[in-house]
């Protein structure tokens, strides 16, 4: 049974980095986010946001695109930006390391079909999508299991 979705207006890349900055300290060794939307919609930027304001020392944070995933060190867990964009088959996923990572780790999951039967049932889906100007995102929250409301309700609101 599908969880509630929320969605929120992001009129700027600010917006977005402001988000993604009051979202990180909520998150949890072993949460999963699993980011949706066209190539441009934002996702790689919210990505970095949210990893930068978990890190306790401020390092680049390049796009997986061709190493597929990077690791960091956070101040609470690992933390595990993928990109799946170039992956070929699902079962390329254990050999990556992801469904271990999903256990400890907080995971950033970019193109997430990618992960087939693979996907955390308990994973916050972000689907990126076009705002009322270019630079503007509308961002849907959705969930089917987890407590994600009671998490991230002040960030909503907020």
């Amino acid at each position: 049974m599908p969880g509630p979705n929320q969605t929120i207006n992001l009129p700027s890349p600010d917006a977005t980095t402001r988000f993604a900055r009051r979202l990180a300290p909520r998150l949890l060794p072993g949460d999963t986010l699993l980011l949706i939307g066209p190539v441009g919609a934002g996702k790689t930027h919210f990505a970095r946001s949210l990893i930068q304001a978990l890190l306790d020392e401020p390092e680049d944070v390049p796009s997986p695109t061709f190493t597929l995933v990077q690791t960091y060190r956070g101040r609470t867990a690992e933390i595990w930006h993928a990109d799946l964009y170039r992956l070929s088959e699902s079962s390329e996923i254990v050999e990556l390391g992801l469904t271990e990572a999903f256990e400890s780790a907080i995971c950033l999951i970019e193109w997430p079909e990618k992960l087939g039967n693979f996907a955390p049932p308990d994973a916050l889906c972000l689907t990126f999508g076009s705002g009322r100007s270019e630079d503007a995102r509308k961002l849907l929250l959705s969930w089917r299991n987890g407590d994600w409301l009671d998490r991230i309700g002040g960030v909503l609101n907020g």
